[in-house]
């Protein structure tokens, strides 16, 4: 299996995009015509694909960094398109969301023409508070604010937490540069002390060498000295 930076980006890539796919289907195709239950069950599935799809960009980012400077650009591009589609369908749930709490609450709201105690039952409204209807309707306004703002926020608080991974992203990636760093000044001290031990090698190999030289010069002389002193007493 190929662990080269590239190929795992690819790779990452590759399921990102089958997520995608995914959570496509499930908003605009098949799954848009899906009501009640099923829809709600769908839209849960396509949260959990935009959490998975989310991983597969944080684990693209940190690929990414190992990938050669030269080839960084291409990949880079590709990062960020991934980037725009998650975001363009984290907002798409959200507003089918909001579109779908909105059908129900307008679902639920009386209808004038039905029979109710407020009626007598003969198919016409005739309240005795002719503010109810608007009432109802302002009060289902509010909820449904209070529903968006939520979402809001629950994006917002997203949006918060993917700056924040981000920014850990960076943190490791400055601190895997000064790793490298100091690994690259450890291997060139290591080559300077293999060096220096290299030329104390020699030097001693050197001192040696000439140690027997002078050995050997002041043998030769004592030798001499002696050969001349026994010929001077011989004679």
């Amino acid at each position: 299996m190929d662990t080269s930076p590239t190929a795992l980006f690819e790779s990452y890539e590759q399921d990102f995009l089958q997520f995608i796919e995914g959570i496509k289907d499930k908003l605009e195709g098949n799954g848009k015509n899906e009501i009640g239950e099923h829809r709600d069950a769908t839209l849960r599935r396509v949260e959990m694909d935009l959490d998975e799809a989310d991983e597969m960009v944080s684990q693209m980012e940190i690929e990414i960094q190992g990938i050669p400077q030269s080839l960084r650009t291409t990949y880079l591009s590709r990062l960020k398109s991934a980037k725009s589609s998650l975001s363009i369908y984290k907002k798409s749930l959200i507003d089918t969301r909001t579109s779908l709490a909105r059908a129900e609450l307008f679902s639920k709201s009386p209808n004038p023409s039905s029979s109710s105690p407020d009626n007598g039952g003969n198919g016409y409204y005739n309240s005795d508070d002719p503010y109810s209807d608007r009432s109802r309707l302002l009060s289902g306004t509010n909820i449904l604010e209070d529903g968006t703002k939520r979402l809001q926020e629950s994006q917002r608080i997203a949006l918060e937490t993917e700056e924040q991974g981000a920014g850990i992203l960076r943190d490791l990636r400055g601190q895997r540069e000064q790793i490298e760093n100091s690994r690259g000044t450890l291997w060139r001290a290591d080559v300077a002390v293999d060096r220096a031990s290299s030329k104390l090698k020699t030097m001693i190999r050197r001192m040696y060498q000439q140690r027997a030289v002078t050995y050997s010069i002041i043998a030769v002389l004592v030798l001499l000295v002696i050969i001349i002193v026994w010929e001077k007493l011989s004679g």
